[in-house]
């Protein structure tokens, strides 16, 4: 019985180390990213902790590591920097299996920055690499000691010995790094072996690919098998037999009934290649992942995918964490990646290098459209080696169908050489773009006014998707502006959508500045998300204006017949894959204790069939209590379990709000004194002091104690003075010298009440009253209202209604330059004032506005450095309510030029000295905490 199991085993074993030998055996010399490292030897010619052999994690950014220089890549432009030129020695020892004898072995480097020299026991691998972001390898098999040590010697020049890479590579716009930053491994395969293949599968189920051959002689054959990612197999095998006058062997088949890839329903498939010798034994086998996907440009029309002509909804992305630079991790890139798709982001486009296999592969399973991008920032590699560089990048990326287009380098760095070099690679020929650029039916042109440019861009007769169209800079940019854009191309059929400048900010953290934080002044903070991926405002913006469900409504009455007119901005997806969720709500008052909203009751929608690109009506059928409840929320949740957007509407409206809390809002219940300078407002343990000269409250105080609420409501937006002031009984009128503004003062109940009027007539950034209050006392803010971030009038979107709480400066401040970054921030605007409790040192200050439509200002946000024309005015003010807010523009543009929510307020009417609009508002202010 023993001797049985002996063979057995020996059975099981030998056939497991042949299976294994069938296929290519992979080894990792460093680790697989910046949380998963191995310790190499390290010495650095220059810069920090240079001139002695130390140790370094693989892969990782040298300077992150605290050796050399650090440098920004506009750095090459100030003479002041220092350019730091050092180079990296690397050593590393290893083993390779005695069994490895016999079979190639390649040594893979997946990137490194820039030039890399490499030795296997002291003698040279091949040429030096040029090119630092391009997965390169080098035949090592005879090089190598089996079943002994091996060492492994790299020489790495940040800076290259070739002007064009430098040029294209290092002279940018983003940090510069040196060191091997992404993965090295060792890969064994037979002598004869399939070297790489290239699939083209269409959606129409054709499936081609071409495979490449190291030997295989006469009578040798090629054999696929396409399987499910669970191993099933679909369809039959398909074959051929070797023609070794041919570069490659083509393998073809036809499969029915197979599922697309699209961002929307991202199906994969693998494919599993076998190379046979004359006897039908397997040499060599490999498998792919791929997916089934046609992609064609038609001139003049527009950009198809799988038939159904499409809109890029896209960021800009570079490959960056803080602390580890370009060394990233598989984990890193799916976090990315799935917060890309909570904004409802349907494309990626990757400025300005290509990626490792793993963001690509990370973009095939949960599904994005990428264009991947061949370096070149404003300057081209020269020919030589960018057809090197091309081929290195294609035949790396060619199998995976979440890429659909390539970019031939960014703003004029593009060599027209290395446009055909392409297609040479990529039998399922994708458009080759030239970012920025107009180039064979596509223009890109980057940043371009929102009326732009008779005969180009929106009014052009190219296909267009501008791959940089709003650059964002601190929190302007990014979704302010977006709006407008993309109502622009919805109504053009030529367009193809458009890429946000950038995804995340760029930010290291400084190990020679005891870690701060260090953006290059404003060439980094460019971000829809923080260096740590927080969410901006504009992240919100962009989920809802970019959301493939759209509900117009903005309110509902009384007589609503419970139906929601849904447009469907899919394009693979029936809306009857959608659910939609509905709950009725309750909010706390402003002196509940309650933090939370009470859902009274639920339900699910039927979700109605409604195709791609098309509308339909959703019906609620809701209970006939619905009435009763203060909000009704709606959220639609897509085929994959993601949230799509949500939707909220007020059923319980703003003067029911003041009723319930204020209990008797008809009843004034103050009495007035006066003195030479002041008029007195006095109720109970309230008094309000109001200065006769400018009309404006002086001093609040009850029970004794200070409430620094002064000096104010004056009008914002204009100037005004004061005409008249009277006490009327229990009132205190004030008339002012401009737009008819108008003030009356009560208490009620302990509630101060502010009732005011004006007409304004002109063009304004903002328009409203404000008070003066020490922003030192203020510890932070509830409220009841959009939230949870403040916003702008081209930027009101993504914000949803609901109860907020929000502490002064609480978020983990992110610093740079003494600028703090907190999301969500506090100062600023804040729409669809309700309630609002301000907590402050000297107590609680509960606010109301009976009117709706107020915007809230909180004091004035801290300007950043040099912010360009990302920027917006505030009123000079702290405690603000406004009828209407201010724009911010981008980088690049001023607000006015990004469309017609950028514009200034205009308060005109049509004929000539005529004051037709007319506001009244009423806010109540009350102090302290309240028993309820």
């Amino acid at each position: 019985m023993k001797k049985i199991q002996a063979v057995l085993i020996i059975i099981i074993t030998f056939c497991a180390f042949k299976a294994k030998a069938q296929s290519t055996q992979k080894v990792y010399l460093s680790g697989r990213g910046k949380n998963n490292t191995v310790t190499w030897k390290f010495y650095c010619t220059a810069g920090r902790k240079s001139g002695k052999w130390t140790t370094i994690p693989v892969p990782s950014c040298w300077e992150l590591q605290g050796f050399g220089h650090y440098n920004y890549g506009l750095d090459w432009e100030d003479h002041e920097r220092k350019v730091g030129h050092e180079k990296g020695l690397y050593k590393y020892t290893f083993r390779v299996p005695a069994s490895w004898k016999g079979k190639k072995v390649n040594i893979v480097f997946d990137g490194v920055m820039t030039d890399a020299k490499v030795k296997i026991n002291g003698k040279l691998a091949g040429p030096i690499h040029q090119g630092a972001f391009y997965k390169f390898k080098y035949d090592i098999s005879d090089l190598l000691h089996y079943g002994a040590k091996n060492l492994l010697q790299v020489t790495v020049s940040k800076v290259s010995s070739n002007k064009s890479v430098n040029a294209a590579e290092r002279e940018a716009d983003y940090w510069i790094f040196g060191g091997i930053f992404r993965p090295v491994y060792l890969e064994a395969k037979p002598k004869e072996n399939i070297k790489r293949v290239a699939i083209d599968a269409k959606a129409n189920g054709a499936f081609s690919a071409n495979v490449f051959i190291s030997g295989g002689g006469d009578g040798a054959s090629i054999a696929g098998q396409v399987e499910t990612l669970g191993g099933k197999k679909v369809g039959k095998s398909f074959k051929t037999q070797m023609n070794t006058n041919l570069n490659h062997q083509t393998l073809t088949t036809k499969l029915s009934h197979i599922k697309t890839w699209s961002p929307e329903f991202p199906n994969l498939y693998k494919v599993k290649f076998t190379l046979l010798d004359s006897k039908g034994h397997v040499i060599h086998e490999i498998k792919r992942r791929f997916g089934f996907r046609t992609v064609k440009l038609v001139k003049h029309d527009g950009l198809y995918i799988n038939g159904k002509k499409i809109r890029f909804r896209g960021v800009d992305y570079h490959a960056f964490w803080p602390s580890s630079g370009r060394t990233v991790s598989k984990a890193l890139d799916i976090k990315d990646v799935k917060l890309m798709k909570d904004m409802n982001m349907n494309a990626v486009r990757l400025s300005h290098y290509p990626r490792d296999k793993d963001f690509y592969d990370v973009c095939d399973s949960l599904g994005l459209f990428v264009l991947d991008e061949l370096t070149g920032w404003q300057d081209s590699y020269d020919t030589k080696v960018g057809s090197k560089l091309v081929k290195e990048m294609v035949t790396n990326d060619v199998n995976h169908p979440s890429i659909v287009i390539w970019d031939n380098g960014n703003e004029g760095g593009y060599n027209f050489d290395l446009d055909s070099e392409f297609t040479k690679y990529d039998p399922q020929n994708r458009p080759v773009n030239h970012p920025g650029g107009i180039f064979k039916g596509i223009n890109t042109e980057h940043y371009k006014p929102y009326d732009c440019c008779t005969e180009t861009l929106f009014h052009g007769d190219n296909v267009f998707f501008p791959d940089e169209i709003l650059h964002g800079l601190y929190d302007g940019g990014g979704g302010a502006g977006l709006h407008d854009y993309w109502n622009l191309m919805r109504n053009n059929p030529l367009s193809a959508g458009g890429f946000i400048w950038e995804y995340m900010n760029q930010c290291v953290e400084r190990t020679d500045k005891g870690d701060s934080l260090d953006c290059d002044g404003n060439h980094g903070p460019d971000g829809i998300v923080g260096p740590y991926r927080r969410k901006s405002g504009s992240f919100y913006t962009i989920k809802e204006i970019w959301s493939p469900v759209h509900i117009q409504r903005k309110n509902i009455t009384a007589n609503w017949d419970e139906q929601l007119t849904v447009g469907n901005r899919f394009f693979y997806t029936n809306l009857d894959q959608v659910h939609f969720k509905w709950k009725l709500v309750n909010y706390p008052g402003p002196f509940s204790k309650k933090q939370k909203n009470e859902v009274i009751e639920k339900g699910i929608i039927k979700s109605p069939d409604i195709k791609p690109q098309h509308k339909g009506v959703l019906q609620l059928n809701l209970p006939t209590s619905w009435k009763q409840a203060d909000a009704l929320s709606v959220r639609a949740v897509g085929p994959h379990g993601r949230e799509i957007d949500k939707w909220t509407w007020l059923i319980k409206k703003q003067p029911y709000w003041v009723n319930k809390t204020v209990r008797d809002t008809s009843k004034t219940t103050s009495h007035v004194k006066q003195t030479d300078k002041t008029y007195v407002l006095a109720s109970g343990a309230v008094t309000v002091s109001i200065n006769k000269k400018n009309g404006y409250i002086t001093g609040i105080h009850k029970n004794g104690k200070s409430y620094s609420l002064t000096d104010g409501p004056y009008i914002v937006g204009d100037s005004s003075s004061l005409k008249t002031i009277s006490a009327n009984g229990n009132e205190i009128k004030a008339n002012f010298s401009s737009d008819d503004y108008k003030v009356t003062y009560s208490l009620t109940e302990g509630w101060l009440k502010i009732s005011y009027s004006f007409r304004p007539r002109g063009k304004y950034p903002y328009f409203g009253i404000s008070f003066h209050y020490p922003e030192k006392k203020v510890q932070g803010i509830k409220w009841l209202g959009d939230g949870p971030d403040r916003v702008w009038k081209n930027r009101l979107a993504g914000m949803k209604y609901g109860l907020w709480n929000k502490k002064y400066q609480d978020n983990p401040p992110e610093t740079i330059h003494d600028y703090q970054w907190q999301y969500p921030k506090f100062n600023g605007y804040y729409a669809n004032l309700n309630w609002a409790v301000l907590n402050t040192s000297e107590g609680d200050i509960t606010m109301m506005a009976e009117h709706p439509g107020i915007y809230l200002g909180l004091f004035r946000p801290v300007t950043p450095p040099n912010p360009k024309n990302a920027v917006a005015v505030y009123p000079n003010g702290d405690l603000s309510f406004l009828n209407a807010i201010s724009p911010i523009g981008t980088k690049f543009h001023k607000p006015a030029a990004l469309g017609p929510e950028g514009q200034p307020n205009i308060f005109e009417y049509p004929f000539p000295g005529k004051r037709a609009f007319t506001f009244n508002n009423t806010l109540w202010f009350y102090f302290g905490k309240q028993n309820l």
